[in-house]
């Protein structure tokens, strides 16, 4: 019926209570209950075969992968007072700008001519050098003068020497000449006695040769004494001559000492004269530490140290600094189970605390909101919290990361891997297996198999 007559009949007659209504309504009910749970199961077995993306989720946050781009503390080089302040929180600072003025609170540097002071010394010190050289030419000039004395007395003693010599041999020539007289003279008394005895001969005669005799005989004792008396020259002579070389050599080795020790002098002079220079460049380096400066251009976050006449010191945080330009990148922990699926340059999508984003994770094409990064670098060690830390920096070929993001902001990350269908990455879920835990490993010993004789090779 078509329903279309102003009498209506639905109020008087009811088709509940027929009993062949109620037949023909509960058999279209089941055959359509059937199709629908028939038609349902079909397409949650096709779903099975659905690809899907495995991935291993980890959170993280915001960072710089250079370490000169993280944000940094400006310290002070040195113990100080705090003076006078130059910058304010917020304040944009160049590379050497001045961050805060410090006084000095050691004693030892409070003159404040002290580099003058400093500087008159190494002067003085120079001086002293100089004087030493002098000295020290002043002793080479006496040793030589020395050594020329020694060598002209032993040579007029030599030639004292060769005279004696000559005159030992002419004295050793007189004696024999005398001794050949007193020899002749002996036998013209022999032959005079003869003769005498004969009467040949007169006693005026015989005292004659008897007298010659005595005169022959007192010149070869005579010459005998002479002789004698050149030997011991020549004797005192040699004794002199070791006795100047002896007396030489004590003054040559008195100059020469002299000479070490003014040496020596002048070499400690020296190093006290190198050390003044140290200290004067310590001190000339220390007053520039007066001025705290910035490191790098970039903006003055926080200053830790407050007031004025607050004492820092060496080494204390007084500032921090972020620097203006950076390359960012993401720092994301990863559980211990997960590292061996990994390897640098695996895909990561990135969700960003602020920025809105619906993430499929296992059908990353269907996500919207969210960026590319890649592994850039692993740690090898685990860290204090359990976890593995990995570096992630923005894919070039994707799209760019936003520029108002902040260093610090959270991150949400979905490492991709390989695609399984559906019913695979259900059956894993189920037994509780890492993502394609076997395949990467049999990829990591094959790895390691093939690696391990090119290093023994080598």
């Amino acid at each position: 019926m078509l329903n279309i007559s102003e009498n209506s009949i639905n109020d008087s007659i009811r088709l509940s209570d027929f009993e062949s209504h109620k037949l023909l309504k509960k058999s279209r009910t089941r055959i359509i209950t059937l199709w629908l749970i028939i038609a349902l199961a079909f397409l949650f077995f096709l779903s099975l075969f659905l690809p899907w993306t495995q991935n291993i989720n980890a959170k993280g946050y915001v960072t710089t992968r250079s370490p000169e781009q993280r944000p940094q503390a400006i310290q002070s080089v040195i113990s100080g007072r705090l003076e006078n302040w130059f910058v304010q929180e917020g304040d944009f600072v160049e590379k050497g700008d001045t961050i805060v003025f410090i006084s000095e609170v050691k004693s030892e540097y409070f003159d404040p001519n002290l580099l003058a002071r400093t500087s008159e010394q190494i002067d003085a010190k120079s001086q002293s050098v100089d004087s030493y050289d002098q000295k020290i030419i002043a002793l080479k000039n006496q040793y030589s003068a020395l050594q020329e004395s020694l060598n002209l007395k032993s040579e007029q003693t030599r030639n004292k020497i060769e005279q004696t010599r000559n005159k030992i041999s002419i004295d050793s020539i007189d004696l024999v000449a005398y001794e050949n007289n007193l020899d002749i003279a002996k036998n013209q008394l022999s032959r005079t006695k003869e003769l005498y005895e004969k009467g040949l001969k007169t006693l005026t005669e015989l005292q004659e040769k008897e007298y010659k005799i005595q005169a022959a005989n007192a010149k070869v004792n005579v010459q005998k004494n002479k002789l004698l008396n050149q030997k011991n020259v020549l004797t005192n002579l040699f004794l002199e001559i070791q006795a100047i070389q002896r007396n030489y050599q004590d003054k040559l080795a008195k100059s020469q000492s002299d000479q070490q020790s003014a040496l020596s002098a002048k070499l400690e002079t020296v190093a006290a004269t190198s050390k003044l220079r140290n200290q004067l460049s310590n001190y000339s380096q220390r007053q520039k530490f007066y001025y705290i400066s910035a490191p790098q251009s970039g903006y003055i976050t926080k200053t830790i140290k407050k007031g004025i006449g607050e004492t820092v010191k060496a080494g204390t945080d007084i500032a921090t600094i972020m620097p203006a330009t950076y390359d960012l990148a993401v720092e994301i922990y990863l559980k211990p189970q997960d590292l061996p699926l990994l390897d640098l340059g695996n895909a990561v999508q990135l969700r960003f605390d602020g920025w809105p984003a619906i993430v499929i994770s296992g059908w990353p094409e269907s996500s919207t909101g969210v960026f590319s990064g890649k592994i850039v670098a692993i740690d090898r060690f685990i860290g204090e919290n359990g976890f593995y830390r990995a570096l992630l920096s923005p894919n070039q070929d994707k799209k760019e990361w936003p520029k108002e993001l902040s260093i610090g902001t959270g991150v949400n990350s979905f490492i991709l891997l390989k695609e399984v269908p559906i019913w695979y990455e259900v059956w894993r879920q189920l037994n509780g297996f890492p993502p394609d835990f076997y395949k990467n490993g049999k990829e990591k010993q094959k790895e390691i198999k093939r690696k391990a004789p090119i290093k023994s090779v080598k």
